[in-house]
């Protein structure tokens, strides 16, 4: 089965995108584009006009997922497609804004009058249909018309927001502790350690704002020389930034799906945006269930072809590709989702997609319900904040010492490119999804347990290697830089990697991989 292939629409706010896109900077080195020389001017009252209308690399919106804890059964539908125009309406904007800097210069209200202002509007008959949804199918709907108003936001601000931000991505904001369930190391010390670098990552300085092929991303400095970052992995507990120790449930369940060698992709987001075109806005890699578009129903996904060597194990999952930024005109370079929103470079097939389930460290796991949904990472965390961010960034031969969040690593001659994620491993007994897709599924507590309520399920562990040597650093420059894909105003932030899984398992192989979990066996 080939790449999905189905004709898509071509709004006018993709022509807009295309026309910024027309502007992308060409492969090879990042090259510093001037949007942003005036900010640091401070010796006139122009140059701080124009560092007003200049410095702005993005725009920041509250996060209207966050809020809908409860919706109706009902309600569900129409929910969503509003809450996916919320993105397009998010998208276009920012495409306005990369478009024009020009303007923005001469005239400091350019932004809060043609961009930032529309924007409010749109947003504001968006949320009145999301509560009108709501009231009809008997629900209570919130007051969501304080989240209308979006703001500028500067390339360097992710560390110092405040996590109100983005329309939740895949996913939104609504869970926290995912720097529990194996990943505090990898969260906390790599973060910490991705912050140290800003200041010293072998670098020249670049202004501030985008780079990378298509302009929006990614930057200088969101690389690091592996080799130069501090081992941040405390080892203490035996099992680095594992999931499960010598204790409790010990065993594993790994299933063999591929790489994606059928090239299934597309732009949709069965989980978020079900029913919606280009939901994602950038393109997922498929392994397992071949059937996985925004319109496949559970039955579709029940009665799907699978890559998985075990074929009762009908799961899909998906994640962002990862491009290399050479200059290469992938298949949908001039489609929405691809080059049209500022995803562009030659799409990098995984050597290794290495998907294992393993145990709690307090005891026994149950089994996943079928069509459990769990989505890992938030792929707006660089609007967001890091409260839903769940990213583990590092090298082969690297990965026991340094786990990065907040940057990619440049990695040295002989060693590949590693994405973990570790997904939530609790689960609330009773939901296979949740109104902002968060809520029914939890990550442990610091002392491995699960929260109140919410019972240990085997945790989903996805492990991916590429071969990235094309990009190095040379003269203090990224050459040919890689990225994930991701909505146009994230700017190829790393922090945005996040990784979807629905479970489409047989009952037998789900209980088969219960009892070797359980009884510390490692079975395939």
């Amino acid at each position: 089965m080939g790449r999905n292939t189905r004709k898509r629409r071509t709004p006018l706010a993709t022509k807009a995108i295309a026309a910024s896109a027309a502007l992308a900077l060409g492969g090879g080195g990042l090259i510093w584009a001037n949007f942003y020389a005036s900010a640091h001017e401070e010796n006139s009252a122009q140059g701080q006009t124009k560092a007003a209308g200049a410095q702005m690399a993005t725009i920041q919106c509250p996060d209207v997922g966050q809020q809908l804890n409860y919706v109706p059964e009902g309600a569900r539908a129409g929910v969503d497609k509003e809450l996916a125009n919320l993105d397009q309406q998010i998208t276009e904007a920012y495409s306005r804004l990369a478009s024009t800097r020009q303007a923005q210069e001469g005239d400091p209200g350019f932004v809060q009058n043609a961009i930032l202002g529309p924007l409010k509007s749109k947003r504001t008959a968006a949320l009145d249909r999301i509560e009108i949804n709501i009231r009809r199918a008997g629900g209570q709907a919130p007051d969501l018309q304080q989240l209308a108003e979006c703001q500028g936001m500067a390339a360097d601000q992710a560390e110092a927001n405040d996590g109100n931000g983005g329309d939740g991505g895949d996913g939104g904001n609504g869970g926290d502790g995912q720097n529990n369930d194996g990943q505090d190391q990898g969260q906390d010390n790599g973060q910490d350690q991705g912050g140290e670098q800003d200041q010293d990552n072998g670098l020249d300085p670049v202004p501030e704002g985008n780079g990378g092929q298509a302009g929006n991303g990614p930057a200088n400095e969101d690389f690091v020389d592996i080799t130069q970052v501090q081992p941040n992995i405390d080892k203490s507990n035996g099992n680095g930034f594992a999931a499960n120790g010598d204790s409790g449930s010990t065993g594993s369940f790994s299933t063999s799906c591929g790489v994606n060698e059928n090239n299934v992709f597309n732009t949709d987001n069965l989980i978020v945006a079900p029913g919606v075109d280009n939901g994602a806005h950038h393109t997922h890699d498929y392994v397992g269930n071949q059937a996985t578009d925004a319109f496949a129903s559970d039955e579709d996904l029940a009665n799907g072809d699978t890559t998985c060597q075990n074929q009762g194990d009908k799961s899909t999952y998906y994640w962002p590709v990862l491009r290399l930024q050479d200059g290469t005109d992938e298949f949908d370079a001039n489609d929405a989702g691809g080059g049209a929103e500022g995803n562009v470079g030659k799409i990098l097939q995984a050597e290794e997609a290495d998907i294992k389930y393993v145990g709690s460290k307090q005891g026994d796991v149950v089994a996943m319900p079928k069509f459990l949904r769990i989505i890992t990472g938030d792929a707006k965390a660089f609007t967001n904040g890091d409260a839903n961010a769940n990213v583990a960034l590092s090298c082969t031969g690297f990965e026991d010492k340094v786990q990065l969040t907040d940057k990619y690593p440049v990695c040295p001659q002989g060693s590949n490119l590693v994405r973990t994620s570790n997904f939530q491993s609790c689960w609330d007994g009773q939901n296979i999804d949740s109104a902002n897709h968060r809520d029914h599924v939890a990550f442990v507590q610091e002392d491995g347990s699960c929260p109140d309520g919410f019972q240990a399920i085997p945790q989903l562990q996805v492990r991916l290697v590429y071969d990235v040597s094309a990009t190095t650093i040379e003269n203090g420059q990224v050459q040919n830089p890689y990225a994930v894909d991701g909505f146009p105003e994230q700017l190829h932030k790393p922090i945005t990697d996040h990784n979807d899984f629905i479970n489409v398992m047989d009952e037998n192989v789900m209980n088969q991989a219960v009892e070797c979990i359980n009884s510390g066996q490692d079975c395939q």
